[in-house]
């Protein structure tokens, strides 16, 4: 056999520091100062703004010397207007960093804040597209200490932040490698107060990252490593955390398995991604359940360039077979003792505008990872095959 060595090459980057365990939120004061705040503002969704977990960080910074601003204006699917204003609301508070806290949304908008108080051109010129990210002026971003609260996204390990143009109806994905936070507090007791559905629909999300990482082609066997360990403790905590929401030690491995994810995925991601955008962006989902609810769908597709791959999965998933179809049935199993909808329409996704979620989805950065090519036409075909429950 002829050695490649273009096979085996690549550009890797791997996490920042991360304090993990259960009432490590008490370090937060620590965690801004070692970062030279003096002032920071947090960032999270309105959901989260009102819980008491917010009032105690707000009030333990206070009492620490480091008086704390919040702003809380993001939407589920964060859009530009949100980053705006808060843009606006850390210039007028006078702050010297950003918390960020909460889910993906709460991350994504504190992160993309975060970039964009020392800028001078408009979000949507750091789209990750080429090199746009050089256009930032890295002096001008405040540092981040990211305080995730539930265990889906890893955007608290990310480099990026989807952000929603209205304007477009497109989610973009706004990228600098700087965005990365400089500090995790990852604490279980913060989650604990996940609603049942919410929990599903974020760990499934947490796999979907994994699945679509160990998947995506490419030379990267730590990030397929880490994407096969994160899916082995999706199999074992997540059912845990679901069904007793103050499993500590579920909720724990799920926040873990969450920055797995994310970390794997700088591998690349999918069709699952790309059309979930798309549905995400026309028509405000749940970006999680939405991953969720395709998953299936475009596994089915992608089959051909995955199957020879689901050996090692199945043995990491502890499953009998070693095939594709064994994967695939168990992927079934698992949404549905999680409740996940079987279909898009049952999240109220119609099918009406198919051809225009074909082309959005074609269109995003995900596209070019999948294992299988895909275009417009497949995009759409996959969707009405979800919408319908078309397996």
């Amino acid at each position: 056999m002829t050695f490649d060595p273009a096979a085996v090459s690549g550009n890797w980057n791997y996490p920042t520091r991360m304090i993990v365990g259960p009432g490590r939120i008490s370090e937060l004061a620590n965690a801004c100062r070692s970062l030279g705040m003096t002032r920071p503002l947090l960032i999270t969704d309105p959901g989260i703004a009102g819980l008491p977990m917010i009032a105690d960080a707000l009030a333990a910074n206070k009492a620490a010397g480091l008086p704390t601003g919040l702003f809380s204006e993001v939407k589920g699917n964060p859009v530009g207007r949100n980053v705006e204003d808060g843009v606006r609301a850390y210039r007028d508070g006078g702050h010297d960093g950003v918390i960020a806290f909460g889910g993906g949304s709460g991350l994504d908008a504190a992160k993309a804040v975060a970039l964009m108080v020392g800028q001078d051109r408009p979000v949507w010129d750091f789209e990750d597209v080429g090199d746009n990210w050089t256009r930032v002026n890295e002096a001008g971003m405040a540092p981040v200490v990211a305080v995730p609260t539930t265990a889906g996204t890893g955007s608290e390990v990310g480099r990026a932040s989807v952000i929603t143009n209205e304007q477009t109806h497109e989610k973009k994905i706004i990228f600098h490698p700087n965005m990365l936070p400089a500090v995790v507090i990852s604490d279980a007791e913060l989650t604990v107060g996940l609603p049942p559905h919410i929990t599903a629909a974020t760990g499934v999300d947490a796999f979907v990252h994994c699945f679509e990482a160990y998947c995506a082609p490419g030379y990267h066997p730590m990030a397929e490593g880490i994407a096969l360990e994160g899916m082995r403790l999706i199999r074992e905590f997540l059912p845990r955390a679901y069904r007793d929401g103050g499993d500590i030690e579920a909720r724990g491995q799920m926040l873990v398995a969450a920055s797995m994810g994310a970390t794997a995925f700088q591998k690349g991601l999918g069709g699952v991604h790309s059309i979930a955008h798309a549905v995400g962006a026309m028509y405000d989902t749940h970006h999680g359940l939405t991953n969720a609810v395709l998953l299936p769908y475009v596994m089915q597709f992608n089959r051909p360039a995955i199957e020879g791959r689901m050996g090692l999965l199945c043995h990491m998933l502890g499953l009998n077979d070693t095939g594709y179809d064994a994967v695939l049935e168990w992927v079934m199993k698992f949404r549905a003792e999680l409740g996940i909808p079987g279909t898009l329409a049952e999240i109220k996704v119609p099918d009406d505008r198919s051809g225009d979620v074909g082309k959005l989805a074609e269109s995003d950065p995900s596209t070019g990872c999948n294992p299988r090519p895909m275009n417009a036409a497949d995009m759409e075909a996959v969707f009405l095959n979800a919408v319908h429950g078309r397996l």
